[in-house]
């Protein structure tokens, strides 16, 4: 058994293989490190320059918002897998929030609850939209970040957000 660790959210995966896709903040595998060849974001020394902050914390809102709306959505279908499926998504956007936290010092998120359809389909919809959107956004400010950490982080939360995408869309066929 072998350890591997993401260097987007600094978790430890234990196991034979490593994973395809981190199974706490869903960054693909091209993140996940063999541990002795880790080096996580949150745990460099950076300077979070004044616009990384304010797309941190815009990261965070989103982040926070669509776990919450992801845990209706798990408690609302009538299907197991469908609600497993969403509870798994509420943890890593969950997940997405705390890396926020661990990289302004802030405290643990608070999610409060959000609204959401009873129906599956419209969640379906509502999730891809909010995954594009985010994806989208996270792209951006890959893009347009002056750190190193940041543009590396922002594309792996955009890779994340793509696969929950993709993995929406399967639901929809």
């Amino acid at each position: 058994m072998k350890t591997y660790i993401c260097q987007i959210c600094g978790d430890a995966y234990l196991g034979e293989e490593k994973p395809s896709d981190c199974p706490f903040c869903g960054a693909p595998g091209n993140f996940i490190k063999d541990g002795k060849e880790s080096n996580p974001i949150i745990n460099q020394e950076f300077s979070v320059l004044g616009k990384s902050e304010e797309r941190l914390m815009e990261t965070y809102n989103l982040e926070v918002k669509a776990s919450a709306i992801y845990t209706c959505m798990a408690g609302k279908s009538q299907n197991y897998e469908i609600q497993k499926m969403f509870k798994r998504l509420a943890r890593i956007e969950f997940e997405h929030a705390v890396i926020v936290t661990k990289l302004l010092k802030m405290p643990a998120p608070e999610v409060k609850a959000e609204e959401c359809s009873d129906e599956d389909i419209e969640n379906f919809k509502k999730t891809v939209a909010l995954e594009e959107h985010a994806t989208n956004l996270y792209h951006q400010f890959a893009k347009e970040s002056e750190e190193q950490q940041m543009k590396i982080l922002f594309a792996g939360l955009a890779q994340a957000e793509e696969g929950h995408i993709n993995l929406i869309k399967n639901y929809l066929q």
